[in-house]
């Protein structure tokens, strides 16, 4: 059994069916949910996907503390393993957390500027650079295009992706794409959109935006609603 294995249930593989791929460093990814849905969870599957193969991911929380955020890779890691048979749980598990930094921001105390310092922080006393950056509970509905275009320079400078969640609510205006507010009103500053939407017992992800293709096909996968893992078939 190779690490490889264990990414077959990525919510990334939605990615590989679009005409782009995948994110690309220095690009912005958003997941967009409404609360409980599950944005986290993909989260922490789109870092999983990186951890398995080596790469260092950087997860900044600014709604959660360490513990719970420590507890959701646990869990999904363990689904993983199980589904792709591996024995050597806890070894493979100890390598995935050395590759791995939690950050949290407790209240109102993040800014995009605080979260400069603490990457700049870890990878100079650290010496830890990241290849993915998790951003989840950022407030787009507050965000400003400046601030957008400051979070694309600390990925671009960082040489690595930035995946973020968004909150939408059930009556969301969207446009004539599906793209809901409030990620209309900043869409130029992301890359990809991917959203989360309960359909009878399943999850179903859909890619809304792919970069700067105009004809995004409307590809979309079904989630196990448990792990918000791709469900095996």
């Amino acid at each position: 059994m190779h690490r490889k294995d264990l990414n077959e249930r990525s919510p990334l593989r939605l990615l590989e069916k679009s005409i782009h791929g995948g994110l690309g460093r220095g690009n912005i990814g958003v997941v967009a949910a409404r609360h409980g849905v599950g944005k986290t969870a993909v989260l922490v599957g789109i870092a999983l996907d990186d951890l398995m193969r080596g790469r260092r991911v950087l997860h900044v929380a600014l709604d959660d503390g360490i513990d719970k955020i420590r507890g959701f890779y646990g869990e999904i890691f363990l689904e993983l393993a199980k589904s792709a048979g591996l024995e050597d749980v806890d070894t493979e598990r100890m390598e995935m957390e050395r590759f791995r930094n939690i950050h949290t921001f407790v209240g109102a105390s993040f800014s995009v500027a605080r979260l400069r310092e603490t990457v700049t922080r870890i990878g100079e006393q650290m010496n830890f650079f990241p290849a993915a950056l998790i951003l989840d509970g950022f407030n787009f509905e507050r965000a400003t295009g400046e601030e957008m275009a400051e979070l694309r320079r600390i990925a671009g400078e960082i040489g690595g992706e930035l995946w973020m969640s968004a909150v939408i609510h059930r009556d969301s205006a969207r446009d004539e794409r599906g793209i809901p507010e409030p990620l209309v009103r900043l869409e130029d500053t992301v890359d990809v959109i991917l959203a989360l939407e309960p359909e009878d017992a399943q999850i179903k992800l859909r890619l809304l935006k792919d970069h700067d293709n105009p004809d995004v096909s409307p590809v979309q996968v079904a989630l196990d609603p448990a792990t918000l893992l791709l469900i095996k078939e």
